[in-house]
């Protein structure tokens, strides 16, 4: 997963704020996003406008949570010290991939955490927000407070098209 350069300060910041949340967060209400068979889950490593239709570059992950993530964590690391997924949920990701994949123009988008107004204390969690495509592009190419490309997304496909694309919260 490729991070922006950030200062020591704005991270602390936003390593602050992101911890004053995950309390809110644990009791307001979150769901895991249910699985369905046209959807997968990936990080959105780039995104870019071309004769005026969004096109998303994708890198397919797994992402397991609860006790299926305990599971996987204990196949895959078999560390005696650590039985359980640290925050609930692990991530796997064997190969790195980049999969381009057009947006319709009327995709569905829900996002849990951004940049509201590029202030750091305004960037709070709040469950699935939806964002027209648009302002989805301002917001994924705005990365100095929160940077889209450090969640994954579940991203559902039809007619190898996206219709809708869900920010997975990260604790």
């Amino acid at each position: 997963m490729k991070k922006s350069a950030w200062s020591l300060g704005a991270m602390m910041l936003l390593v602050l704020i992101m911890m004053t949340t995950v309390g809110v967060a644990s009791s307001n209400n979150y769901e895991p996003v249910p699985k369905a068979s046209n959807q997968e889950t990936a990080y959105i490593n780039g995104l870019e406008l071309r004769d005026g239709k969004v096109y998303l570059t994708v890198d397919p992950i797994k992402w397991y949570e609860g006790e299926e993530a305990n599971q996987i964590f204990r196949e895959r690391e078999q560390d005696p010290e650590m039985t359980e997924a640290p925050d609930g949920y692990y991530i796997v990701n064997d190969t790195e991939e980049q999969i381009e994949l057009a947006v319709a123009d009327d995709a569905e988008v829900l996002l849990q955490l951004y940049d509201h107004t590029g202030r750091y204390e305004d960037a709070q969690i709040s469950w699935n927000q939806m964002v027209s495509l648009n302002k989805f592009t301002d917001i994924y190419h705005k990365d100095d407070i929160v940077d889209m490309k450090w969640f994954p997304f579940h991203i559902t496909v039809e007619d190898g098209v996206v219709v809708k694309i869900i920010q997975q919260y990260v604790p």
